[in-house]
């Protein structure tokens, strides 16, 4: 013989359900406060200052960057003003993916010819390559640029 479904019942299946719920929702924003990385800058005005500054700086050095991938070589022209190669101290880049790090690489540049090239091997599709070059007054230089590699499909 069936049981009787009671009052009793339907209030211990609502609060069973809201208590699933619930429990989720607390496990979701423990999950999502654990892995925010945190606080960027103590300041926001004076990190601003400080972004406007290196920005001038950046911009009168009037560099550009021509990346150029082959499929097994990533070239960069860095040029001046003038179209003649910058002066470039150091450089350092990281050519990953724009949605994860999982793939990022930091290839190894030899200079020759007023060009910046490095082996690499890429899978098909869109990356960013992060490029931070030094000036020999000490001027930094960073730039993203976006790459595609392979057949885009439309």
């Amino acid at each position: 013989m069936p049981r009787e479904l009671t009052g009793r019942h339907v209030l211990l299946i609502t609060l069973a359900a809201f208590g699933i719920i619930i429990g989720v929702n607390v496990f979701m924003a423990v999950k999502a406060v654990g892995t925010f990385p945190g606080l960027e800058v103590k300041n926001s005005y004076v990190a601003s200052q400080d972004f406007d500054r290196e920005r001038a700086a950046q911009q009168a050095l009037d560099w550009t960057v021509t990346p150029d991938f082959d499929g097994h070589e990533l070239t960069l022209a860095i040029r001046d003003a003038q179209g003649n190669p910058a002066p470039v101290e150091t450089l350092q880049v990281i050519v990953g993916r724009p949605t994860h790090v999982r793939e990022d690489q930091s290839p190894e540049f030899a200079y020759a010819d007023g060009l910046f090239r490095a082996p690499l091997t890429l899978a098909p599709g869109l990356w960013n390559i992060h490029l931070t070059a030094i000036a020999p007054d000490g001027t930094v230089f960073r730039q993203r640029i976006d790459h595609y590699h392979g057949n885009r499909v439309n």
